[in-house]
């Protein structure tokens, strides 16, 4: 019997410091780089892979330009690819920047995909110390936007220090969801709010 649909709800997450970053090795054979001109198709290749909410349509290259294009030169020391041993890109995330996070100055984990042939493969948190150790060298703590139904990421953030954040009533729904499918720890404690900015 199928799982009934759960709600796609947006929610959020703070690191509130980006000290005591852990260090994550890479598998054997795969490898980091920084974006370079032209590796939007790349980009969009990824996530068209990894993505389930998101309807295939709407990854494009204007969803790419909304994101990123006001500043393609921070890209290219912000934005990192997961490179298999073959050489393909298989996974990307990106050391982002919020200039106006409830009137702060704050980094950005942002687009976060790994395609499903190499999920599961101890290569997500390599992936994630790379962008919170960037992050770190321009800004002193972090978010990051998800979705509920994300229950293996969720996990993964909050075991890098990320703990739920409520700014907003949907905030709340959405974690009481991600409760009600994930133990954990940080969903023990009081979420953060905007007074922890």
């Amino acid at each position: 019997m199928n799982e009934p649909a759960v709600e796609s709800i947006s929610i959020r997450m703070l690191r509130p410091h980006l000290r005591d970053l852990p260090d994550f090795p890479l598998p054997e054979g795969f490898a980091l780089r920084l974006y370079r001109p032209g590796d939007v198709q790349s980009w969009l290749a990824i996530h068209h892979l990894a993505e389930f909410l998101i309807p295939r349509e709407q990854m494009n290259q204007e969803l790419f330009d909304k994101q990123f294009g006001y500043d393609l030169a921070a890209m290219e020391s912000r934005c990192f690819f997961l490179v298999c041993p073959d050489g393909r890109d298989v996974g990307t995330a990106t050391a982002w920047y919020d200039d106006d996070f409830f009137g702060r100055s704050i980094g950005r984990v942002h687009w976060v995909a790994i395609v499903p042939e190499f999920q599961g493969r101890g290569l997500a948190k390599p992936l994630m110390a790379a962008v919170l150790r960037r992050l770190a060298e321009s800004h002193g703590r972090a978010y990051l936007s998800t979705n509920s139904p994300r229950i293996p990421a969720i996990r993964l953030y909050m075991d890098l220090g990320f703990a739920p954040w409520i700014a907003t009533p949907e905030h709340a729904r959405g974690w009481a969801q991600v409760r009600q499918r994930l133990s954990h720890p940080l969903l023990d404690a009081p979420p953060l709010t905007p007074r922890e900015l």
